[in-house]
């Protein structure tokens, strides 16, 4: 399933309502394990976003050596 920003956002909120409701929380998963998964999640972008930059600038640089190499 894939989520967007506004259901990671809900899913956030809701979350940290039960965090602080402590032992009165409701049945389910258990929130500490939700709180892990939404900073994995945060995690992972934070990852693709640096792999992404860094495929970028290797793609310039490629262009730039093939720019030199055809003068």
């Amino acid at each position: 399933m894939i989520l967007d920003a506004n259901q990671l956002a809900s899913i956030r909120q809701h979350n940290d309502e039960e965090l602080r409701r402590g032992g009165r929380a409701a049945h389910g998963c258990p929130a500490r394990t939700v709180q892990d998964l939404l900073q994995t999640i945060e995690a992972l972008k934070k990852e693709k976003r640096k792999w992404k930059k860094l495929a970028q600038d290797r793609g310039r640089a490629l262009k730039a050596i093939s720019d030199l190499a055809a003068d």
